[in-house]
């Protein structure tokens, strides 16, 4: 995400590395300038970001580093807006009623999903509610996502969204859940009946926390849209939608700073766990090519357990891998979502995420052929993969449906990885570094 961004402040600051000169912080600006309109900035974001950039540089002394700061520090501002609170909020008297609006299409279904599986990982109870009554299988899509993800769900044959809300925050009371999550129609904001309807439940649910989901894509249309809502409806944060497909950005940069709204969450893929909150610092810091290891730990702390993350750091050091490991890490992994978006949190990887955002952990043909290949082991060559031997690998090969030579292919990269994960574990960052930009994958 922010890649436009993230390319121009580089080409920019380029433009002062040889020559540290007014004439050489001109060309910075101007290609400043350019790239933020390029990645659909607001033109009154631009002025001020522009303006107090060029200051502090001249007020410091023309040249890269306060060139960067500059940058730095005022991206931050722009994206921090005053008085209000990035984090998510937990009401202090029990249960946290929130509810998602904004425009049909803008991602708020799957939104809703994200946001439940990021509360349920930080081992919250939460309840989604189908409010949607507008779009066709809206709410059996909301059913299909929640037994997806072992997200409990409340829906009911009823016309009225407001009915369903009252009986959704009474299940949620009696019940004990810590959030309430209300999923409601997509609307125009010039439709006022559909308006009054979203008023009406909001009323009903007297929400703790108010999300406009904004699809990223929207550009500057997305902050007039997001502007009306809030005038309405009333919000507390943004969640910004399908953030992978949109390397711009400029709507992120329009609501905080036009809006005084805060960025709250942002959807960065397609899977559930493909979704992040939004902290201002990190953000910029990702921009910069500074990686985001705070967000990485949050994310790795919220999935894997730590007891047993020791348990296998001591099998990995003892050289003890086996399969059954190799699965557990498997599943675990998919739900800290895209792999190209954890390498960029990587300080200095930023380059290499690109190489690996394709690779897909879920469904790609060999997942699916590696998972056949071990689900066609034994519990006990699971547990110890030295007994693989010819007539057991044939047989594995057989229940697989794939050849022995692709069984032995694999056996010996899942060699060569317990190997290389010995390595890392004496190792630590550095050896991943070195393995990374070295492109030494596992093979």
């Amino acid at each position: 995400m922010f890649e436009l961004i993230s390319d121009s402040f580089k080409q920019a600051v380029n433009k002062l590395k040889t020559i540290d000169d007014e004439k050489a912080l001109k060309n910075a600006m101007e290609t400043l300038k350019k790239s933020l309109l390029k990645a659909d900035v607001h033109f009154k974001v631009t002025k001020e970001l522009l303006v107090n950039v060029e200051n502090e540089v001249k007020a410091k002394g023309i040249g890269q580093k306060h060139f960067l700061d500059a940058i730095k520090n005022n991206l931050t501002n722009i994206l921090t807006p005053e008085n209000k609170i990035s984090e998510f909020r937990f009401s202090p008297s029990g249960l946290t009623s929130v509810m998602m609006i904004g425009l049909q299409g803008g991602g708020k279904t799957t939104s809703t999903i994200k946001l439940a599986n990021y509360l349920k990982l930080r081992k919250k109870k939460v309840l989604v509610a189908a409010c949607d009554l507008q779009r066709l299988a809206a709410v059996e899509q909301l059913r299909q996502l929640c037994e997806a993800n072992e997200i409990d769900l409340f829906s009911m044959d009823s016309k009225d969204p407001c009915e369903i809300a009252s009986e959704a925050l009474k299940k949620a009371k009696d019940n004990l859940y810590d959030v309430l999550l209300v999923d409601t129609a997509g609307r125009l904001a010039i439709d006022e009946p559909l308006m009054n309807e979203l008023a009406r439940v909001k009323e009903i649910v007297n929400p703790y926390e108010s999300f406009y989901v904004a699809d990223a894509m929207s550009g500057q249309e997305g902050v007039k849209t997001a502007e009306i809502f809030n005038e309405k409806i009333g919000i507390s944060g943004v969640i910004l939608s399908k953030f992978d497909a949109d390397t711009k950005g400029g709507v992120a940069l329009g609501i905080a700073k036009l809006l005084n709204l805060p960025l709250k969450f942002v959807g960065i893929g397609e899977k559930v766990g493909d979704f992040e909150s939004f902290v201002p610092e990190r953000i910029v810091g990702r921009i910069m090519g500074e990686g985001d290891l705070a967000t990485l730990m949050e994310k790795t702390s919220a999935v894997f357990d730590e007891k047993e993350a020791k348990i296998l750091s001591k099998k990995i050091k003892k050289g003890e891998f086996n399969f059954n490991d190799f699965i557990n890490q498997l599943e675990s992994v998919k739900k800290l979502g895209n792999l190209g978006s954890l390498v960029g949190m990587i300080p200095g990887l930023s380059g290499v995420a690109n190489k690996v955002k394709d690779i897909d952990l879920e469904s790609s043909k060999e997942m699916i052929h590696i998972k056949a290949m071990i689900s066609s082991m034994t519990p006990k060559e699971r547990e110890m993969p030295s007994l693989l031997n010819n007539a057991r690998k044939a047989r594995i090969a057989k229940g697989a449906g794939l050849s022995q030579m692709e069984v032995n292919r694999f056996l010996k990269q899942f060699e060569n990885a317990s190997k290389i994960a010995k390595k890392l574990s004496k190792g630590g960052m550095k050896g991943l570094s070195s393995m990374l930009n070295q492109g030494n994958f596992p093979k």
